[in-house]
């Protein structure tokens, strides 16, 4: 794919500026023999979710800054050269999903859509920006547990989360239904695909059975080391998982608990326990040929790290989780770890993504950077 560069040529000259790689600390990084890790992308605003247009170009979103912006690899060195500003003055984009040509995003409180975005990229004048139109609008307005994370599901339904604006409360989502809970855009209106959930920030479908996967980050200040955060598969369409009653497998909320005589019957539990505080965020079904059969239609999920532990930071890692034919719980394994070092962490990974030629980028927005992992078969 080639960008119009009598148009673009402002974009070349900046890639000494927007991309110096630093070997550093991607040095510390270990993966798996047979694998290789480089960054993609550095120097952004910490970045959050990535997609992929039809064309290669990379989409993505951003937690703390306020624009969108796509990165393009134009050599296939896989270090991205070009970076495009879509959209800008945002409130917390984190979120970005393509589908159908069509690029969508997040604010807090909405979702923005671009048509045809692939067009636009490889046509527009320099200084332009693309017509954006309002997805969906009027969402709760509240930042904490407020960040987006987007995905169109196999039904072609945009699937959004939405959190609960505290740490653990009834109060919220008793008034507004919306919250604690992953819906679906179905037909002008939001359906909700699964209640009780706390804080998902990632989600994706498995291959084959088509069920939804997702995390969830347990609650704070019941110790260092309970709750677990959660995987979840939702089974059936408006399962309730638990929040605020039940946390994980088996921890019964001393606040809520006591308010559901049969909270053991009552809610699903999580099929895999992922420790406490480790704040799984994206996660992702790797879907491609070129990482070894092991890893075929199985999970990857960013564990963005603790932040109130008060004996051992927990997560900073790239977990794998090994599921069986049927989509069961296997087993789950370190796959990137060393952005922790000596009760330090240098990066924070957030969400994994699977390009179309079967490689991974992962974003990191502490280190503001995105990660390319390759298998060298």
């Amino acid at each position: 794919m080639k960008i119009n560069k009598k148009r673009n040529a402002f974009l070349i000259p900046l890639l000494a500026v927007i991309f110096n790689l630093n070997s550093t600390n991607i040095d510390s990084l270990n993966v798996p023999e047979g694998f290789e890790i480089s960054i993609f992308a550095k120097n952004l605003e910490s970045p959050r979710q990535i997609a992929e247009t039809n064309n290669g170009f990379v989409i993505v979103g951003s937690k703390n800054g306020k624009n969108i912006f796509a990165l393009f690899d134009s050599d296939k060195d896989g270090e991205a050269e070009t970076k495009i500003l879509i959209a800008e003055g945002l409130r917390n984009p984190t979120g970005v999903a393509v589908h159908k040509d069509n690029l969508y995003f997040s604010e807090i409180d909405k979702i923005w859509v671009i048509k045809n975005i692939d067009q636009w990229i490889t046509s527009h004048n320099l200084g332009d920006l693309p017509e954006k139109e309002i997805y969906i609008n009027n969402l709760p307005s509240e930042t904490w547990h407020g960040y987006k994370y987007l995905g169109f599901g196999p039904d072609d339904n945009l699937y959004i989360p939405i959190g609960v604006p505290c740490n653990i409360c009834l109060e919220p989502q008793t008034k507004d239904k919306r919250f604690a809970a992953i819906h679906k855009y179905q037909n002008g209106q939001l359906v909700t695909v699964a209640s009780g959930v706390r804080n998902s920030v990632g989600f994706d479908w498995h291959p084959e059975n088509k069920k939804l996967y997702f995390s969830d980050n347990g609650r704070d200040w019941l110790g260092d080391n309970t709750p677990s955060c959660e995987l979840n598969v939702v089974e059936k369409e408006g399962s309730f998982f638990g929040y605020p009653y039940k946390h994980a497998k088996n921890i019964i909320d001393p606040e809520f608990g006591s308010l559901i005589p049969n909270i053991d019957k009552e809610f699903i539990d999580p099929i895999a326990e992922l420790g406490p505080h480790v704040a799984p965020l994206g996660i992702t079904f790797y879907n491609k040929t070129v990482f070894p059969e092991k890893y075929r239609n199985s999970l990857f999920i960013a564990l963005h790290g603790s932040w109130n532990k008060y004996n051992g930071k927990s997560g900073y890692k790239v977990i794998f989780v090994k599921l069986d034919s049927k989509g069961d719980y296997v087993f789950q394994e370190d796959f990137i770890t060393g952005w922790l070092e000596n009760e330090q962490d240098w990066g924070r990974p957030v969400s994994p993504f699977i390009m179309s030629d079967g490689s991974m980028l992962i974003s990191d927005d502490k280190y503001d950077a995105i990660y390319r992992v390759k298998y060298k078969s």
